[in-house]
């Protein structure tokens, strides 16, 4: 198999998929009738793995990687499966915080051609089996799956996990799971099963309550992680990480009632080198020093605002390149964009991404300094024109507005 190989049939499988992270809501396929019919197909490798679940609106990426860090370096092989990717289709699965093969990949993709036309499966769908099956043939000692969009009728909720987590609940993707936190949480609370303990990480208590009672529904164990004190800091910047490590702390606390060996150390040590042991990035990652180079993939409410917080503590002039998808509620970012502050919009390259002429009337309604660029690259090329050492660049807006600029620059930088 050659790299071109590859990259045609990852394309391939992106046209023939529908795909959330191109084509928006019409690729969300609800419910678990496809992923059975799937898994069935390949044999169900997700019931020969122990898997551990992690949903919720912000932190789930975070807390997953963080988990995954620290069963590392207790020795164990972790797999780990998180979406989207920032530049490469295979950072979606990975061993010991190595991608999985490009081999593998292509092979796989080729047996999509067998599947009965009855099937029909989503590109998250196929994804999810992939990573299954990946995990299964690399006989890894945990699974670690990371909910794709909310958790009720989400495709990774076939698995029969060790333990669940759901970090927090915010608003986001209102228009597939609720315009409530509410109703958000009931959907993330899906991912509850019987007898399963469950660990809550969100401080509000109409969404603790609403967890709680699926899991008093279900005989399963609460843990509420938000009543946990703990000095442990982490490799992973950003002040939200605290938050996340309360809730990698629950999850450790109940793997070792189940009999897994996890040790103070390798708490510390896990927690310590996240961006070794996994090669995750994307959460507050500096780029660079000189200048100051800022990337964070928060793209939600709840996440622009501790964010945009953390960078409201920074002492230095700013130069803030921000960019969205089609969905996106532009005038709830406006009311958040840090001070001391010059912007620089500009559109995604995929196919959901805005351009910001499509919102210019919200930029100049918001009185700010801006100008607005065709590309990601375009507008970084234009802030580090710009930007002194003693000022900064920060980089976010959309997992994609990280992965244009990544894609760009970090091979780069190495």
């Amino acid at each position: 198999m050659t790299n071109e190989q590859y990259q045609e049939a990852i394309e391939w499988l992106f046209v023939q998929m529908p795909n959330y992270q191109v084509d928006g809501q019409q690729a969300y396929k609800p419910g678990l009738d496809n992923i059975t019919k799937l898994c069935n197909y390949f044999g169900n490798p997700q019931e020969k793995i122990k898997c551990i679940h992690v949903g919720g609106t912000n932190g789930k990426g975070s807390s997953s990687n963080m988990l995954a860090s620290v069963l590392q370096e207790a020795g164990y092989k972790v797999g780990l499966y998180n979406s989207p990717h920032l530049i490469d289709f295979t950072e979606r699965i990975k061993v010991n915080g190595k991608n999985c093969s490009k081999e593998f990949v292509f092979d796989f993709i080729q047996k999509l051609k067998n599947i009965p036309e009855d099937i029909r499966p989503s590109f998250f769908e196929f994804t999810t089996i992939m990573a299954f099956e990946y995990f299964y043939q690399q006989q890894v000692d945990f699974a670690i799956i990371e909910v794709g969009l909310g958790g009720r009728l989400d495709s990774t909720n076939i698995i029969n996990p060790m333990v669940s987590a759901i970090t927090n609940v915010q608003l986001d993707h209102q228009n597939i799971l609720g315009d409530t936190i509410e109703e958000i949480a009931r959907e993330k609370a899906g991912i509850v099963k019987k007898n399963t303990p469950i660990i809550s990480g969100d401080e509000n208590e109409p969404v603790k309550t609403i967890i709680r009672e699926k899991a008093t529904k279900e005989n399963a164990p609460f843990i509420d992680a938000t009543l946990l004190h703990t000095d442990l800091s982490s490799d992973l910047k950003g002040n939200y990480q605290r938050k996340n490590i309360r809730v990698v702390l629950a999850i450790v606390e109940e793997l070792r009632k189940l009999g897994v060996k996890i040790t103070s150390q390798d708490i510390e040590n896990g927690l310590l080198n996240v961006h070794q042991n996994t090669g995750f990035i994307g959460r507050w990652f500096e780029f660079s020093k000189d200048p100051l180079t800022i990337c964070d993939t928060g793209h939600n409410q709840a996440g622009l605002e501790y964010v945009f917080s953390q960078l409201n503590s920074i002492d230095r002039h700013k130069h803030v390149i921000l960019g969205f998808v089609n969905d996106k509620k532009i005038d709830e970012v406006m009311n958040l964009l840090p001070e001391n502050s010059e912007f620089y919009f500009a559109k995604p390259s995929i196919n959901r991404g805005r351009h910001p002429e499509d919102y210019e009337n919200l930029l100049q309604e918001a009185k700010i300094f801006y100008k607005i660029f065709n590309s990601v690259q375009e507008a970084y090329l234009s802030a580090k024109e710009r930007c002194t050492n003693e000022e900064m660049i920060f980089i976010g807006g959309s997992n994609f507005v990280v992965g244009d600029f990544l894609e760009k620059n970090l091979e780069c930088k190495e």
